[in-house]
């Protein structure tokens, strides 16, 4: 039997992917077509905001299993299950405001403090944030759950900007790319805390990929292109699929760290 020196030598894998310009070109893809994915649904499936919820959080709790089963990041795996959960997300936040009458600004600061109590458990419980050292049940379950909130928040935040504010999509969109630049700046040239920069990029691309997915899916009439959300749900998952199969032909799916 190995000795505790021997297995604390062993090389973990992180189960989620590096940070490169690959990651957040595909995230902002994801989110922007939970975003029209999310409203399809609602529409389509013929079981109003509730039902298509309850439906697509199983879905999600499969895909999580799964991602959950991985020793290692796997694309494939992985980036599902930020569909499924961008998705998820987004209905949690429609189902609350168009079913139960909770107004934008009222989920947009609830999503805000329970996603400020996430990280303040996760940082007590294992001492950091980074997402470098996801190899963990434990750090990948505080990981998943912070996730679902960002794109809850996101949502919330977006959709308060572009509709209630009276913004439109373009120029939320503009506003939140703005936001983000800020962040990029602050990382970049002020050598400012990279976890803090690397989540508050992460949340508010959210509201960024939302506002664009609104763009151009939504009608004319209401400030979109009228591409609709079946043709523009089906461009970004097809762009999304051919980012994972580059990535996993690539062997881009596996990062060492520190025991």
């Amino acid at each position: 039997m190995p000795n505790q020196a021997v297995i604390e030598s062993i090389p973990q894998l992180n189960r989620v992917p590096k940070v490169t310009v690959d990651f957040w070109l595909i995230k902002l893809m994801a989110v922007t077509m939970g975003e029209t994915a999310a409203d399809y649904l609602a529409k389509s499936m013929g079981f109003g905001l509730v039902g298509t919820t309850a439906i697509m959080s199983a879905v999600l709790a499969v895909a999580l299993y799964f991602q959950f089963g991985q020793k290692r990041y796997v694309p494939s795996t992985y980036w599902l299950a930020v569909v499924l959960i961008s998705i998820v997300g987004t209905l949690f936040t429609d189902c609350l405001l168009d079913t139960f009458g909770v107004p934008l600004h009222i989920t947009t600061i609830v999503f805000t403090v329970v996603l400020s109590l996430t990280f303040v458990m996760w940082a007590n419980s294992e001492r950091t944030l980074s997402i470098h050292s996801i190899f963990t049940k434990r750090r990948e379950l505080f990981y998943w759950v912070a996730i679902l909130f960002t794109f809850s928040l996101g949502t919330a935040a977006g959709d308060l900007v572009s509709e209630q504010f009276a913004l439109g999509y373009l120029n939320t969109g503009l506003l939140f790319a703005a936001i983000i630049g800020a962040f990029a700046f602050g990382y970049y040239v002020l050598k400012l805390n990279a976890i803090l920069m690397f989540w508050l990029a992460y949340i508010f691309t959210r509201p960024l990929g939302a506002s664009f997915g609104d763009l151009l899916s939504q009608p004319l009439e209401y400030g979109g292109l009228g591409l609709g959300t079946v043709i523009t749900s089906l461009i970004f998952l097809t762009c999304i699929s051919g980012l994972v199969l580059y990535m996993s032909l690539n062997h881009q799916n596996e990062e060492q760290v520190p025991a």
